[in-house]
């Protein structure tokens, strides 16, 4: 008998190889269970990438028209960078740095000042809390176009007194940007806060910390991934918004990008796309680059603060 299982092994051998070997799926197996989503993937970059690609057509196109840009790329000339660059009239370098000033300030206080009533409605509890968190975010469904002329009144009654925040001012524009800080952002932030352990600030309050120590030794470090997201998003808030920089700011060389660059093709004589593509472009590498060094906090930021109400 022992001799019959020996001879007889072998011969299993292959048979239970071959049926523990994985089997190849066939292609309308594969194609239902995940093919699909490569499909849908590849048509969603498709559609998402063109634009840019026509973008960049149309700035390395010298004829300044968009329709010599339909063959992508048959023309590839610097001469609307350096144009947007060197030319008088249009002070491109000053409108990005003008944009830049004005999106960072107004990002890190947003998030500086919505991080702080974040912390409050989170932690502590005072009279009107919840209403005032509903407030803050209700307040946010009417859209800017409602204020742009109380805006426009209140800042020229205000440069009457105090030119340096009035209108024409960039240090004006901040102040106004700020004024819509609590909204949106601190609710998200709201939410993050929440996540973080109680604990920790009864611990540190056992050990003599008051909120100031807490919030700016605790937990700033623990909720930084709302902290970019909040930034990021403000950031490129500030960098696309029009309406009031376009009533606050007359004289060109206090425009930002997204006023200066609106400019070149607003005459319906003659619209100068491939200046506006070109300044496009190179509006877009700040927010780019801001982007990437953000990414790793973008996900968990906007996903943790939903875990928890």
């Amino acid at each position: 008998m022992a001799q019959t299982a020996l001879t007889e092994a072998p011969a299993d051998a292959p048979a239970a190889a071959a049926a523990s070997a994985p089997r190849r799926r066939s292609f309308g197996k594969w194609f239902a269970d995940t093919g699909w989503r490569h499909v849908v993937a590849i048509v969603v970059s498709i559609f998402a990438i063109f634009p840019l690609l026509y973008v960049l057509s149309a700035s390395l196109n010298s004829n300044g028209t968009l329709i010599g840009s339909n063959q992508l790329f048959s023309q590839i000339s610097l001469d609307s960078y350096v144009r947007m660059l060197t030319n008088p009239d249009v002070p491109y370098p000053m409108w990005f740095l003008n944009t830049m000033v004005v999106a960072a300030v107004t990002g890190f206080t947003m998030v500086f000042i919505g991080a702080l009533a974040a912390y409050a409605f989170s932690r502590m509890r005072f009279a009107g809390r919840r209403v005032g968190l509903i407030t803050i975010v209700v307040v946010q469904m009417f859209p800017q176009l409602l204020a742009v002329v109380a805006i426009f009144l209140m800042m020229s009654a205000i440069g009457d007194w105090f030119p340096a925040i009035g209108l024409n001012t960039l240090s004006g524009l901040i102040l106004i940007y700020l004024g819509g800080a609590l909204g949106v952002n601190t609710y998200l932030m709201y939410g993050f806060f929440n996540t973080i352990p109680k604990e920790l600030d009864e611990a540190a309050k056992i050990d003599g910390a008051g909120h100031a120590r807490i919030f700016f030794t605790i937990i700033l470090r623990l909720v930084a991934p709302i902290l970019a997201v909040v930034g990021l998003l403000s950031f490129i808030g500030i960098v696309n918004e029009y309406v009031i920089a376009s009533v606050m700011l007359i004289d060109p060389e206090k425009k930002t990008l997204v006023v200066g660059l609106t400019q070149l093709v607003s005459n319906p004589r003659y619209a100068d796309w491939s200046a506006f593509s070109a300044g496009a472009v190179m509006a877009a590498i700040p927010v780019v680059v801001l982007f990437l060094l953000l990414q790793k906090y973008i996900v968990g930021g906007l996903t943790a603060g939903a875990t928890k109400g």
